[in-house]
């Protein structure tokens, strides 16, 4: 076992970039399972002679115009945004690739039919795609979750669809299908396996562009009701005090910039692991 791992340990060790992105994204982990452990402040009620108050060692975020403290409700709303970013991707990736699959391994008809669905998908923005469902479907968190998988479907779709072509024409593929092997055994044993590595690297990038949708829609106010805490709904809330109180804007939005950031970071890395 330490011999496998210590290689992988290397690997990151050689790349501090990589070793923060991974330390960012588990602390922002940390933070949706265990909040009560970096807080002990009520994300939901505020002392109101403490309100707009700059950041400091008792508040490190600071406060907002009712007194809450900052870094509470950016620590507390980590788990309903990072839980709607997964939901969302898996969504995504689950769809996606089942419909990638289908028109990859069938070809003809069906994947010509699907790809063009994919096609008119791929031709509108996902962010414009999502805001056009989550108006559809309502508001709340749930709802944008879907919303933003339902828009990077293609994406999925479309990778998952050239992977199968590629390992189709693989020499062990032709050679379990004139073994006799049944073309459901060999989707599953050998094409599915050998596709998935790439789609699963654009789960991880998708996960960031997720998590950046996401707020943007409950910026815009579909998200989760307030007094909620929730990434982009921060952001939105300190609009009106950004010439006196910048903090309750720029640092829930950091967050958000490092988590993104720190996603692409990592993909980057699984895909050149993988080249």
């Amino acid at each position: 076992m330490a011999e496998v791992l210590a290689p992988r340990a290397g690997f990151v060790l050689r790349r501090p970039g990589l070793a923060l992105a991974a330390l960012v994204l588990l602390l922002v982990l940390a933070w949706a399972l265990v909040p009560d452990l970096f807080t002990h402040y009520d994300p939901l009620s505020g002392v109101p002679r403490e309100k707009l108050h700059g950041p400091s060692a008792a508040h490190l975020f600071g406060t907002d115009e009712t007194g809450r403290d900052v870094f509470a409700r950016v620590v507390h709303g980590a788990a309903l945004s990072l839980r709607a970013a997964v939901s969302a991707v898996l969504i995504a990736l689950v769809a996606g690739s089942v419909l990638g699959l289908v028109a990859g391994a069938r070809g003809g008809w069906l994947d010509a039919v699907l790809m063009r669905v994919m096609d008119v998908l791929l031709a509108v923005p996902p962010i414009l795609l999502s805001l056009a469902l989550v108006t559809g479907l309502g508001f709340g968190t749930t709802k944008v979750a879907i919303a933003v998988g339902v828009a990077n479907v293609a994406n999925f779709a479309r990778l998952m669809r050239a992977e199968v072509l590629r390992v189709r024409a693989g020499v062990y593929v032709e050679a379990a299908r004139a073994g006799g092997v049944r073309w459901f055994d060999v989707l599953t044993r050998h094409i599915l396996p050998n596709a998935a590595g790439p789609v699963l690297v654009l789960g991880v990038l998708t996960f960031g562009t997720a998590v950046l949708e996401i707020s943007a829609l409950s910026f815009l106010g579909y998200g989760a009701a307030p007094p909620t805490p929730e990434w982009g709904s921060l952001v939105a809330g300190g609009r009106s005090y950004l010439a006196s109180a910048w903090w309750m804007t720029t640092l829930p939005g950091l967050v958000i910039a490092a988590v993104v950031l720190s996603a692409n970071r990592i993909s980057r890395a699984l895909e050149g692991e993988r080249a």
